[in-house]
Formats: C-alpha cells, structure tokens, sequence
C-alpha cells in the first residue's frame, strides 16, 4: 500500500504524520504549514518517534471501538465530542473511541506512537491534525515552553499580547491590527512562550483554524469576500457551522448563537492570506500586552485599570476546557515548570500594558491601537 508522511518542525521539536491517504497528509501540511516547517518525506524511512498513524477504514473502525466498549471504560469530552477511555496500564495503552465522529485512537504515550482510525478521511484528517499540535505542545512543554491564552500579532519582531476570557476582545484586536496596519498574525488564541537569554519572551504560533464571528468578518470589510469565495466553490474549515456558510452566502452579517455560544466562521490559516491578505507571522518577541473589551457603541480609548497577567492567563490542566490530555499525548501540566512560568509572569510583567475598551468600528479600533502601541 502507498504511504505518505509529513514531519512538522517547530523550535526543533518535530513529529511525523503518515497515511496511505494523501488528503491527510496534504490536510496536515495546509493547516501547519504556514505557521510550522512543514515538509514532505520519504515514508519508507519513517522511524522516527513521536509519530501519528492516520487509517481510513470502516472495518478497522469497527474492531477499534469495539475493543473500547469490550472493556472497561470512562466518558469525557474532547474537542467538543463524547469520547470513550480504556486504559491499559500494564500494556502503556490508550484506547478510545469518539461514535459521533466515527473516530477510534489507539495512544501509546512511552513509545511516543499514536494511532487514528476513522470511516471518513475528512473526520481523520481533522483529527489527525489537532492530535498531532498536542503530540507538538507536549514535546515543546517539555523542552521549557509555556501556553499563553493570547492572541498575537507582530511588527518588525515586536509582538502585541492581547488577554482576556473568551469574548474579550482577543481576536478583534489582533485581526483589526493585522488587516489595516499590516501587523503579522502569529496566533489568534493561544501563543507559546519561553524566556530567552536576552532578558525577554520569544513568542511562537499555536496553529489553529481561527473563530471569526459574522460581525467582526463585516466590520473587518471581509464578509463580501468570503461570500464570494464560497460562492465560487472555496470552503472554510469543516468544524464551521453549517448554519454560519448559509448565512455568508445568503449575505446575513446578524450574529448567531446557540445555547449561549456564538457560531463562528472558521477560517483556514491560510485563508487569512489568500482571501483576506493578512500576513502571517512565524515568531517574534514579546513587547506589549492589551487587556481589552468590546463594547457596542464605544469610541476606542484607554481605560483606567490595572489588569495584569494571572495564573488563568497560562494554559494548564486547570485551564483546559477543550484538548484534555486524556490520550497522555503532552504528559506535563502548563509548561516548562513552574519557575518557568513565573519567569515569563515577570518578564511580561515588565512590558508596557494598556487595557483598552473597542467599538465595533475595526477601522477606529486599528488606528487607535497603532497609535497606542507605537510609543512602545
């Protein structure tokens, strides 16, 4: 059978893909490649740990997640789906299955090899891509790298830190910087972080599919452009809302929401430069931080606070609503250890901050953060 392999590359840490399905491997190369060294190799010379196996095959499927429901297991949620646990600890095994999803995974943690087993190669192929970022996060984890909950973008090797919870401001203020002053998006939720040996934090891309809701897209000036795209046949990432492409096609900016969650465009890294003409950013250090808020009506300004970075603002075992590290694929909790993170905590510390509140006038909102920011 013909196999196909990628290696991901990223501060030195590596992990290789492979697959008799060229689409996974072709899936994995588009969502790293334009934040992580992503390359094509030979999967004949494949031996290299950690490595992800992808396997499209119902019959395969089938026996996988029944060896899961066969024997004792646990439930949790992961990446928004109900997942099925059987651990085997004498054998260092990790089974699971997700039925909703039609995936099954079969982890070994020690030996650095996991195994994902689907009926639809689009399902595998997202999988596969959002195991192998963890295999990533904790090989970086524990060569001395933390997880911000930021977004970033940068300027001439300056990067801007913007915190805050979900809702606060993060993506607004790093896509209105990046799509009217040219600013780099390096990451639009998370960051990893490190202290360097001169005195600051180097700042690196988590990849991720990026969650723009239908008003921002129209504030930003771009909801006319991917109407148009998909019109012509372009897709956003599958995980989108199928109600939130009817809406872009049908021209309706009015946001959506379920249950209390706004339903999102999800938006390929490299959509942000092919259809929106954003550039990406690979790494820069960190310069400023934002703390910002939204506010219907508002005019940009600065507000009078004293929001610092807290513990809430490291991504943790504590913090992790959504990737768990149920499959023991990171294997540390937070990164880089605790002196680490305090060190980061201090140097960041350090750096000008600025809690502002924005409108939802992106082109005010860019123009007062460039202006705010440059007397960094």
């Amino acid at each position: 059978m013909t196999t196909h392999a990628v290696r991901l590359e990223c501060a030195g840490a590596t992990v290789t893909v492979d697959s008799a399905e060229q689409a996974v491997c072709r899936w994995v190369e588009r969502y790293f490649g334009a934040w992580w060294r992503a390359a094509e190799v030979d999967p004949a010379g494949v031996c290299a740990r950690p490595l992800v196996s992808a396997v499209v095959d119902t019959e395969q499927y089938d026996a996988a997640a029944l060896a899961v429901t066969q024997v004792p297991h646990a439930s949790t949620v992961y990446a928004r789906a109900r997942m099925l646990l059987a651990r085997d600890a004498s054998a260092g095994v990790i089974r699971a299955v997700s039925p909703e999803e039609g995936l099954a995974y079969r982890s070994e943690p020690g030996a650095g090899k996991l195994d994902v087993v689907g009926r639809d190669a689009g399902s595998v192929a997202t999988a596969t891509a959002r195991l192998a970022r963890e295999v990533m996060r904790g090989a970086l984890l524990r060569d001395g790298w933390a997880v911000l909950h930021a977004s970033a973008v940068v300027q001439d090797g300056r990067t801007l830190l913007a915190f805050g919870g979900k809702g606060a401001g993060k993506t607004t203020t790093a896509l209105a910087l990046a799509s009217r002053h040219r600013f780099g998006l390096l990451a639009n939720d998370r960051v990893f972080v490190r202290p360097d040996s001169a005195g600051g934090v180097t700042v690196l891309p988590w990849p991720s599919a990026a969650a723009v809701g239908l008003g921002l897209l129209e504030a930003l000036g771009w909801s006319g452009i991917a109407r148009e795209r998909l019109r012509s046949g372009d897709a956003l990432h599958p995980t989108q809302d199928r109600r939130v492409t009817d809406a872009l096609l049908a021209g309706d900016r009015t946001p959506l929401w379920e249950r209390g969650r706004e339903l999102k465009a999800q938006v390929w890294p490299d959509q942000f430069t092919s259809w929106f003409g954003v550039p990406l950013a690979t790494e820069g250090e960190a310069a400023a931080l934002l703390f910002p808020r939204v506010e219907a009506g508002a005019d940009p300004a600065v507000e009078d606070s004293d929001r610092r970075l807290g513990d809430a603002d490291f991504m943790s075992g504590a913090t992790e609503d959504r990737y768990p590290d149920v499959l023991g694929l990171v294997g540390v909790d937070g990164g880089g250890g605790e002196a680490t993170r305090r060190e980061v905590a201090r140097r960041l510390a350090g750096l000008p901050r600025h809690s502002v509140v924005l409108g939802h006038d992106a082109a005010a909102n860019a123009d007062f953060l460039a202006e705010v920011t440059a007397r960094v």
